[in-house]
C-alpha cells in the first residue's frame, strides 16, 4: 500500500509508468568497445590493409583476435580453447594464430569464421608464412621443422629434421626459435636454433651455411661481464633476419649481441651492441652509453628487432626494440640507418664491415617515458613482401604495459590515432582512466567534425556492414580521458548506423600548460551545444567550446590574462587543430573537482572538495558565484547544513552531484532556473539563477533538505507530463513568456530514492532494502512511459515506476560488467548502460531489449579486388652466374608433395589470368569475332590461341624477310653511291692533272 500514496506525498497526479510491463525489461548486449584484455601480438597485411590485434588469457578476459579496418570496421575471432595468442600471421585471405597451448587456428577473413585447428607434434616455438604460398611452415622445440597445408586444411608432408643436432651431435637441446625466408630467393630458408643460424636450401634438400657466434677469452661480448670474459662463450641466439635483398643476414644473441654475416660464404662481418662494436675482440673495452662509470649495468632484453629498407631496397636500416641500458633516461625504438648497401661484388671486407660499424646515423623514436617496447608492428606503404618491412610509413608500438604507440618511420614523430586507427584501440593508445556520456542532439552532433591536419591514413581496408539508422534520436557522445592528458569523443551510437563516424580530441594538458599531474576527475558536455567541461584532481576547470582556429598552424605564445575570476586559453589552441573544440576559459581551483555540470543555457557548475560551489557564466565568461557549502548553514532558514546528522561537523562535505532545472519553487507563482547540489553527506541544495539589471545572472540560496547518504542522481521532472524539467534552451525560452512548469526533483542516494517539490523535503521517499545503488537515471520506453533504472552493488539493473517507486523488473549484468566499476557506470535517458567490463573495455547495453547477446560482428574484412604483388626474385646477375630460380609454384610441389592437387588460390589465380587474356583479345578484336570467342570451350579455346600464335609466328617471318630484302636494296645503293663518288674523285684529280 506504501507506493499508492507516495505519489499524492510527492504531489503528482500522475502514474508516469503506467504503461510500462515488466516483461518489456530484458537487457540486450548491443556492443562493446576497447580490448578485453591484456595485448600479446600485433600483424598488419598492407595488401588489405587490416591490423590484427592477439591478447591474453587474464581473469578480465579470454584470449582472442581483433581485426580492424578503417573507420569503424572491427571483427572479433574468438579462439577455440582457452588460451592466450603468442603470434599473428595473415595470408591472403586467411588469418593463422599460435596460441599458448601450441595450436594453430586458420581464420577465414572472408566469413570472419574458423577453418581449421591443427596441433603439431611438440611445442610450437616458431611459425613462418609468405603470402605467396598455402602452407605455414612451424618450428618445434626439438628442433625439427614440419609444414601445415593451409589450404587443405592438413599437415604436409616436408620434415626437415634438426638441422643443427645432425651438424653438431654433441650440442645440447636445440630448439627452433626463428623462421625466415630468403627475401627474394623463396628457396632458401633461415633457420634460428638457439644454439646458432642455418641456411637451408629446399633445392637440394640440405643444409648449406651454418653460423656460430663465438666470443673468445678476452673479448667483452654484449653483456660486458667481467667475470665471465675470461672463458670461450657461445651466447645463444634470440633471432635471425635477412637484409632485404639476402646479401647478409644478422642475428641477436641473449648477450644483446648484434653479429652481421655473408650469407654467401658464412663469414662473420663485425659483431657490436646497440651502442658498442667489435665485441668479439680480445681486449677491446665496451663503454656503455648512459651507465655509471665503475658499475655493472644491466640491459633490457632484445626483445625484438626488424631489418627495414626504404622503396629501394638496398637503402636499409635496422629497428631495434630493447638492448639499451636500464638506467638510459630515454626509452624507446632504436632505428640504426645503414644507408646505401655496398655493392657485393666490387666490395673489399673491411668496406662490407664498415657499413655495419660505422651506420650513416642513429637515432632514437622515443616513447612515453618508463615505457618499455616489447613488440612493434611496421606499417609499409604497399607490399607485403620483405617481412613486412619494406618502405614503412608508421610504426605500431607495444609497451610492457600492455599500451599501444603509434609513431611515423623514420623520424619516430608521435602519430595521433584519432581518426586513424579503430575507436577500440584508442583505449589502450594510452589507457582510459575516467569516461562519461553525453545525450547530444542529432544535428548538433553531425556538424562537429574536427577539422585537423594528419598524414595519410594507416588503414584503409574492410567494409561496414549496414545497420538501421535512428534519424531523430540523440546520440551518445562518450567522452574518454586518456593518461597522456587528452580526452576523446566519439558516437558509441545505440547499435544502429552511426552517422559521424569521426573522433574529436582536445588536450587538457595543453589547455592548464604542463604536460605532468594531468590526472582527470569529472567530464561534462552539454548535449544541445557541445560545449564540454573537464575538471582535474588538482582543482582546474578547464572550459572547451566549437570553433574555428585563427591561428591555425602557428605556434602561439600563452599571454596570462585573468578577468572575473577565470583565465583565457584561447591562445593554448593546438596548431594542428583548424576547426574542433578549442579551449576557451579556465578556472583555477585549489583542490579535486568533486562534480561538475555543464549546461544547455550557458551555465557550467563545478563543486570542490573542500566544500566550494563555483558557478560560471559562459556569456562572459566570469564567475557569477562562489562560495562554501558551511556558508549555507546561516542561510538555511532551516538549518538543515547544521542540525541534521551529529556526525556532520566531524566529516567534510563537498558538492557530489550537480544539475540544472527550470520549474516552480513551492510557494511561488512563477518558474525560474533552478541549481540543484547534492553533496557526499545526502544534503540537497537549491539555487535560483536570477537576471540581473546588469545583463548578467546571479546567483541565490533558496534552500535544503537531507537524504542521509551521498547523492548519485538528481532528476527534475514535470509533475504534469513526467517528461524531464532540465534547463534546456527551449524551456528558458519560455520563462520570458511566463510559462510555468510544475515540476518535482527525484533524487537517488547510495541507500535510497525520494520525489519531493523543492526546496521542502516533504515527499516520497523508498529505501533499497540490504544494497546500495551505484548509478541511476529517469529513462524512457518509447511512448509507453517513463522509469527509474538503477545499477546496484549486487550486479543487478532494477527499474522502478515513477512516483510511487514500486519496482517494476530486474535482471542481473554482473555476467558482461565488473560489479567493482559499476558506480563509474553511465545510464542514458534511453535506456542504454555504459559500464567497464574490463581495465580496457566497455560494453553498450539496453534494458528495453530481448535478453539476447552480443552479435557476430557483419563487417567485411576480405576484398577480393586487392591483388597480391609479385615476389621479389633474384637478379640477372645471380641467374646468369649459376643461381637456381624456384618460384612460388615451384614451392608448392616441394612442400606439398608432387601428388597435391592446385590449391584454390592457384586455380582463382590461374582463372584471373585467362580471364583477363581473354578480356585483352576480345577487346582487340572485332565484334563480330568476340561473341563467337565468348561462346567457345576450353579445347577450342587452346586451338584458336595455338593458329593465332602460328599465324603470328607467320607475320613475323615475312616481316624479317621484308626486313633482309630491305637491307640488301640498301647495301646495294650503298655500294653505288660509294663507286660514283669514287670515280668522281679519280676524274677529279686525273683533270687537274691535265689541266682542265
Amino acid at each position: 500500500m506504501a507506493h499508492l500514496l507516495r505519489g499524492k506525498q510527492a504531489g503528482v497526479q500522475r502514474d508516469f509508468s503506467a504503461g510500462l510491463d515488466p516483461q518489456l525489461f530484458a537487457i540486450d548486449e548491443v556492443a562493446r568497445y576497447g580490448i578485453n584484455s591484456q595485448i600479446s601480438a600485433l600483424a598488419y597485411d598492407p595488401v588489405q590493409s587490416l591490423l590484427a590485434v592477439g591478447t591474453n588469457d587474464t581473469q578480465f578476459g579470454g584470449g582472442q583476435v581483433y581485426v580492424f579496418g578503417q573507420s569503424r570496421v572491427s571483427v572479433v575471432l574468438p579462439l577455440p580453447r582457452k588460451s592466450s595468442v603468442k603470434s599473428i600471421h595473415f595470408v591472403t585471405d586467411k588469418l593463422v594464430c599460435v596460441d599458448s597451448k601450441n595450436e594453430i587456428s586458420v581464420f577465414s577473413l572472408e566469413t570472419s569464421r574458423i577453418l581449421s585447428t591443427h596441433t603439431p607434434p611438440g611445442s610450437v616455438t616458431a611459425l613462418l608464412t609468405d603470402p605467396t604460398l598455402d602452407f605455414a611452415l612451424v618450428g618445434l622445440q626439438n628442433g625439427e621443422i614440419v609444414a601445415y597445408d593451409l589450404d587443405r586444411q592438413h599437415p604436409a608432408p616436408l620434415r626437415i629434421p634438426n638441422l643443427w643436432r645432425q651438424q653438431y651431435p654433441k650440442s645440447r637441446l636445440t630448439s627452433v626459435v626463428t623462421l625466415a625466408f630468403h627475401p627474394r630467393d623463396i628457396g632458401s630458408l633461415l633457420i634460428g636454433y638457439n644454439a646458432g643460424a642455418v641456411i637451408y636450401s629446399f633445392k637440394v634438400d640440405k643444409a648449406t651455411k651454418f653460423f656460430q657466434y663465438e666470443l673468445p677469452p678476452g673479448a667483452p661480448g654484449g653483456d660486458s661481464d667481467p667475470t665471465a670474459s675470461s672463458v670461450r662463450r657461445y651466447p645463444r641466439l634470440t633471432q635471425a633476419i635477412w637484409h632485404p635483398t639476402g646479401t647478409f643476414l644478422l642475428t641477436g644473441h641473449e648477450d644483446l649481441s648484434l653479429v652481421a654475416w655473408d650469407s654467401k660464404d658464412g663469414r662473420k662481418l663485425l659483431a657490436r651492441t646497440i651502442q658498442n662494436t667489435k665485441l668479439d675482440e680480445p681486449g677491446s673495452a665496451a663503454v656503455i652509453q648512459g651507465a655509471t662509470p665503475g658499475i655493472f649495468a644491466l640491459k633490457s632484453p632484445l626483445f625484438r628487432m626488424a631489418w627495414c629498407s626504404k622503396e629501394n631496397p638496398d637503402d636499409t636500416g635496422l629497428l631495434i626494440a630493447g638492448g639499451t641500458p636500464t638506467t638510459s633516461i630515454e626509452k624507446g625504438l632504436t632505428f640504426v640507418d645503414l644507408g646505401q648497401t655496398p655493392i657485393y661484388a666490387t666490395s673489399s671486407w673491411q668496406i662490407l664491415s664498415q657499413y655495419f660499424e660505422k651506420p650513416k646515423r642513429q637515432h632514437t623514436l622515443p616513447t612515453p617515458p618508463n615505457a618499455e617496447v616489447v613488440d612493434f608492428c611496421l606499417i609499409p606503404r604497399r607490399s607485403p613482401h620483405y617481412a613486412v618491412s619494406h618502405d614503412p610509413i608508421a610504426v605500431v608500438a607495444l609497451l610492457g604495459s600492455g599500451e599501444l604507440v603509434t609513431l611515423s618511420f623514420p623520424s619516430g614523430h608521435a602519430i595521433n590515432p584519432t581518426n586513424h586507427l579503430h575507436v577500440s584501440l584508442s583505449y589502450v593508445h594510452p589507457f582510459i582512466s575516467r569516461i562519461d556520456v553525453a545525450f547530444v542532439e542529432r544535428t548538433r552532433w553531425l556538424g562537429m567534425v574536427e577539422n585537423r591536419s594528419k598524414g595519410p591514413p594507416i588503414l584503409k581496408g574492410g567494409a561496414e556492414s549496414k545497420r538501421s539508422m535512428m534519424r531523430y534520436a540523440n546520440r551518445n557522445v562518450l567522452q574518454a580521458a586518456h593518461a597522456d592528458g587528452t580526452v576523446r569523443m566519439w558516437d558509441i551510437g545505440h547499435g544502429d548506423e552511426i552517422e559521424n563516424q569521426s573522433t574529436i580530441q582536445i588536450d587538457m594538458a595543453r589547455a592548464v600548460g604542463r604536460s605532468d599531474s594531468v590526472d582527470f576527475s569529472k567530464m561534462s558536455m552539454a548535449g544541445a551545444t557541445g560545449e564540454l567541461a573537464v575538471g582535474l584532481r588538482t582543482g582546474e576547470v578547464a572550459i572547451f567550446r566549437w570553433g574555428h582556429n585563427k591561428d591555425y598552424g602557428k605556434e602561439i605564445r600563452h599571454v596570462e590574462a585573468r578577468g572575473f575570476g577565470l583565465e583565457s586559453i584561447k591562445d593554448r589552441t593546438e596548431p594542428s587543430v583548424k576547426e574542433g573544440l578549442l579551449p576557451l576559459t579556465l578556472f583555477q581551483g585549489q583542490v579535486s573537482v568533486t562534480a561538475l555540470k555543464m549546461s544547455d543555457v550557458g551555465f557550467a557548475a563545478a563543486g570542490f572538495q573542500q566544500g566550494t560551489l563555483v558557478v560560471i557564466d559562459l556569456r562572459g565568461p566570469a564567475v557569477i558565484y562562489q562560495a562554501g557549502l558551511d556558508e549555507l548553514a546561516s542561510q538555511s532558514k532551516r538549518g538543515s547544513f547544521r542540525r541534521s546528522n551529529s556526525h556532520t561537523q566531524a566529516n567534510a562535505e563537498w558538492p557530489a552531484c550537480i544539475e540544472f532545472g527550470v520549474m516552480t519553487l513551492e510557494g511561488e507563482d512563477y518558474s525560474s532556473i533552478l541549481l540543484f547540489v547534492g553533496t557526499n553527506l545526502g544534503r540537497l541544495a537549491t539555487f535560483k539563477l536570477l537576471p540581473d539589471s546588469h545583463g548578467g545572472y546571479s546567483v541565490k540560496f533558496v534552500g535544503s533538505s537531507a537524504m542521509g547518504d551521498r547523492i548519485i542522481t538528481i532528476a527534475p521532472i514535470d509533475a504534469e507530463l513526467g517528461d524531464p524539467a532540465e534547463a534546456t534552451q527551449t524551456a528558458v525560452a519560455g520563462l520570458r513568456e511566463g510559462r510555468k512548469i510544475n515540476g518535482v526533483v527525484l533524487i537517488v542516494a547510495t541507500s535510497g530514492v525520494k520525489i519531493f517539490r523543492p526546496p521542502a523535503a516533504k515527499g516520497a521517499h523508498k529505501t533499497f532494502e540490504d544494497v546500495f545503488c551505484d548509478s541511476a537515471a529517469v529513462v524512457r520506453y518509447q511512448a509507453a512511459g517513463y522509469a527509474l533504472l538503477g545499477l546496484f552493488g549486487d550486479g543487478t539493473a532494477k527499474t522502478y515506476s515513477i512516483p510511487a517507486l514500486k519496482q517494476i523488473a530486474s535482471a542481473k549484468v554482473d555476467h558482461i560488467l565488473d560489479v567493482r566499476r559499476l558506480s563509474e557506470a553511465v545510464v542514458t535517458p534511453t535506456g542504454d548502460i555504459v559500464g567497464w567490463t574490463g581495465p580496457s573495455e566497455v560494453a553498450l547495453l539496453n534494458v528495453w531489449g530481448t535478453g539476447s547477446d552480443l552479435t557476430r560482428s557483419l563487417d567485411k574484412l576480405f576484398n577480393v579486388e586487392a591483388l597480391i604483388p609479385p615476389r621479389p626474385t633474384i637478379s640477372n646477375v645471380q641467374w646468369m652466374t649459376g643461381t637456381l630460380h624456384v618460384t612460388p609454384a615451384d614451392m608448392d610441389a616441394l612442400i606439398g608433395g608432387p601428388n597435391r592437387p592446385p590449391s584454390k588460390r592457384m586455380i582463382e589465380q590461374r582463372r584471373a589470368e585467362e580471364e583477363q587474356q581473354r578480356a585483352t583479345k576480345r577487346s582487340a578484336t572485332a565484334g563480330s569475332s568476340s561473341g563467337e570467342k565468348e561462346d567457345e570451350g576450353y579445347w577450342a579455346y587452346m586451338q584458336r590461341q595455338m593458329q593465332e600464335r602460328t599465324q603470328n609466328l607467320n607475320i613475323m617471318g615475312d616481316s624479317m624477310d621484308k626486313v633482309e630484302e630491305s637491307s640488301s636494296n640498301w647495301a646495294d645503293d650503298v655500294n653505288k653511291f660509294v663507286s660514283k663518288q669514287k670515280k668522281k674523285a679519280v676524274m677529279g684529280f686525273v683533270g687537274s692533272k691535265l689541266g682542265f
